[in-house]
């Protein structure tokens, strides 16, 4: 599925605040998942491009270390509005953390297997007898029994090598490995950038899609700040809408908003994503369906990252977002 169109004039106007009500130029700290990258253009594209400043704002984009310290950080209260893998903050919140997930950028994770061309796999039954590389201490690996069942292989045949993250993509042009526990954001880039040719197998297309990083917010925030809230998520989402028409700029935007990026790797990094908006049965870019969600709770229980028949609605809410005639449409 791929995007369409431009917002419609009357969804651009966005505003922030963290005081209760909105104000003009009000100072907000937004903080991000990792560090800044291809996969943060959208919003360093809404600071720069001015979408922000327009409504209003004036907003601080703050790099992280992973979406499980971002999360932490929200559901502890040191920060208020962030941006972190879906799941990572729905396990937070099935064990009483005070937040929600508010809008959905990747409709699907960007996990994958991945293999050589070379190697002659062609589709996923043929990963039966191989050995696969898995990154050691990987959230993803627990997500591989899932991919197995919905493609019907018989995992007792595999070899899963367990390696450092440094070690995947060599071990894979070596041929120490035949596949990878991979993903479209990084190892796929690693791997092509050198030159390699491969065949891919993503989570999202081969049975296991689930809903994955997204904009959240402390219940506290959402309380005191529902108006600011649909403002800021309108004004990020131009920001994307901008960013996936113009990533030349948004790689710009994002050299300027933080000087030490690599603009090279960030320029492959949203190039490699746009597949991700609008996956997962999306209608819409920034809103996964709740038949989407729903689908996520049931696969995540049924390896133990979420708890056994929770109300999807726990862990998101859709009432922030503009009206339907006012998102970017899905096709």
């Amino acid at each position: 599925m791929t995007i369409k169109g431009l917002f419609t004039a009357g969804s651009l106007i966005a505003g922030l605040a963290w005081a209760g009500t909105a104000a003009a130029d009000t100072p907000v700290t937004f903080q991000l998942n990792w560090y800044a990258g291809g996969a943060n253009a959208g919003f360093a594209a809404a600071l720069v491009e001015g979408y922000y400043k327009d409504a209003g704002l004036d907003v601080t984009i703050v790099q992280g270390n992973g979406s499980g310290n971002t999360a932490q950080m929200v559901a502890s209260g040191q920060a208020h509005l962030a941006y972190a893998d879906a799941v990572t903050v729905s396990q937070l919140i099935a064990r009483g953390a005070p937040m929600k997930v508010v809008s959905t950028i990747y409709q699907s994770n960007p996990s994958e297997v991945e293999a050589l061309k070379a190697t002659g796999i062609t589709s996923v039954k043929e990963l039966e007898g191989k050995r696969v590389g898995v990154p050691a201490g990987s959230s993803q690996a627990t997500m591989l029994p899932l991919f197995f069942e919905a493609n019907e292989i018989d995992e007792s045949t595999l070899s899963l090598v367990n390696m450092p993250p440094s070690s995947m993509v060599p071990a894979l042009l070596q041929g120490s490995v035949d596949a990878i526990l991979g993903s479209v954001d990084d190892y796929q880039i690693q791997a092509t950038s050198q030159g390699a040719e491969l065949d891919r197998f993503t989570f999202a297309e081969h049975g296991v899609p689930t809903v994955s990083t997204s904009i959240f917010a402390s219940d506290r925030f959402i309380a005191e700040n529902p108006e600011v809230l649909e403002k800021f998520i309108a004004a990020s989402l131009k920001g994307w809408s901008f960013a996936l028409d113009n990533p030349e700029k948004a790689v710009a935007d994002l050299k300027a908003t933080f000087p030490d990026m690599d603009e090279k790797l960030a320029a492959q990094q949203l190039a490699a994503i746009p597949e991700l908006f609008c996956s997962g049965g999306a209608e819409f870019m920034g809103k996964a369906t709740d038949a989407h969600w729903a689908r996520t709770q049931d696969l995540m229980s049924q390896v133990g990252l979420l708890p056994e028949g929770a109300d999807p609605t726990e862990y998101y809410t859709n009432d922030f977002l503009p009206a339907d005639s006012e998102l970017r449409p899905c096709e």
